[in-house]
């Protein structure tokens, strides 16, 4: 089969891989019929090569049509078609059971320390081959597949495998109070679906700051109120002084590791870059590699009292916190991977009517061959052509 595979740093490449095949009885195989691009995969196109190799294959953002099952899955059958969860969780063990499905403890990369495998991410997280390819093996297939409609756009759906729930947990964690005010860093495509799900779940004012033009008339035409952060010299204190002098009372950081303003991290990432691997891993796992500006002013604009939520990937060990003002203001934060299956019940129904209240339809800028998924990362991280969201079609 073709599948995007990693090369080295900037340089994917549509190759033809093995076909994968039943390996445990719980496995399912899903032909792919749309996988997108996550903000998160551009980490692994810049910042986190060091624990990836040539040839493995990305993409955690897949649906596609159910084509054979192992023996143990019994909720699934050849022709269901289904999103499949960018994290890969049994349903049954003690983290399943509270509903913590990013910590699952039958999958969890104990040699690396951490959490549930994903796919088509690093060897953190078990270098379990992604959906960026027209076929994908699908682990504990009795609990992680979403059934869906046979009927109805993929891109009504797509977004249930990753950055819908994703941008619910963080809406959920924000725990903004009926009629407040949440403020959203960051409208990449998690950042405008927390904005949309804020207020759907009922925040009175939301407020998204971003930089790039496209993606700042995109939150407006949702009725989202933004700012232009190049037009501001002190972002949190222009948040305070917009929200009655105290500041919003939740903040959610949709950013993440490779925020602009943040030269020293950017200095960072160059130089692990250029260390050979093993020494680049140290690097990375022992010292503070990410561009902390946006957690910082974060932590600066909510107001006292009020919750951070963080939804954007972070991957240093020793980063730099205001511990003192954290703990003098009272902020609660509160983050991690998104335990997809505990939000989709309650959002599936959202997507199933005619209204798409979370304007789930208009989010893709781009859908493209999966043969031109290379120059489709080149696009999205350079965030050339108005390119906010691409779909590949294998």
């Amino acid at each position: 089969m073709k599948a995007l595979t990693w090369q080295g740093k900037r340089d994917v490449r549509v190759e033809e891989v093995p076909d994968p095949r039943i390996e445990e009885p719980t496995d399912a195989i899903v032909k792919i019929t749309s996988t997108a691009i996550c903000g998160s995969d551009l980490h692994l196109y810049e910042v986190l090569g060091p624990y990836l190799k040539p040839g493995d294959v990305l993409g955690h953002e897949p649906m596609g049509i159910v084509e054979e099952v192992g023996s143990e899955v019994t909720g699934l059958k050849p022709g269901d078609r289904v999103v499949v969860p960018f994290n890969i969780a049994c349903g049954s063990c003690w983290m399943c059971r509270r509903q913590l499905y990013a910590q699952c403890e039958t999958t969890q990369v104990t040699g690396a320390g951490k959490g549930a495998a994903l796919f088509g991410y690093t060897a953190l997280y078990g270098s379990v081959p992604g959906g960026q390819a027209e076929y994908l093996r699908v682990p504990q297939a009795h609990f992680g597949p979403i059934k869906i409609p046979q009927t109805g756009a993929d891109e009504r759906y797509l977004y249930l495998s990753d950055i819908l729930p994703t941008a619910w947990q963080a809406v959920a964690y924000a725990d903004t109070p009926p009629g407040g005010t949440l403020a959203v860093f960051g409208l990449g495509p998690v950042g405008q679906f927390c904005a949309r799900i804020g207020r759907h779940l009922g925040a009175g004012r939301v407020i998204g700051l971003d930089l790039v033009p496209e993606r700042l008339e995109l939150a407006r035409r949702h009725g989202i109120e933004v700012l232009d952060v190049r037009e501001l010299s002190d972002v949190p204190g222009a948040l305070i002084d917009l929200v009655d002098g105290r500041g919003p009372d939740a903040v959610i950081d949709a950013v993440g590791m490779e925020a602009h303003g943040s030269p020293v991290g950017k200095l960072a990432h160059t130089a692990v870059g250029l260390l050979p691997d093993k020494l680049a891993q140290t690097m990375t796992d022992r010292v503070g590699v990410d561009r902390l500006s946006v957690l910082h002013a974060a932590v600066k604009a909510v107001r006292r009292g009020g919750t951070v939520s963080v939804s954007g990937v972070y991957g240093g060990e020793a980063d730099p916190m205001p511990l003192m003002e954290m703990f003098d203001r009272g902020i609660q934060l509160r983050m991690g991977q998104c335990h997809v299956r505990r939000w989709t019940d309650e959002i599936l129904p959202l997507l199933a009517g005619d209204d798409d209240p979370l304007g789930v339809e208009d989010l893709r800028t781009h859908r493209l061959p999966l043969a031109r998924a290379p120059q489709a990362y080149e696009m999205f991280q350079k965030k050339e052509d108005g390119c906010i969201k691409v779909v590949l079609e294998p």
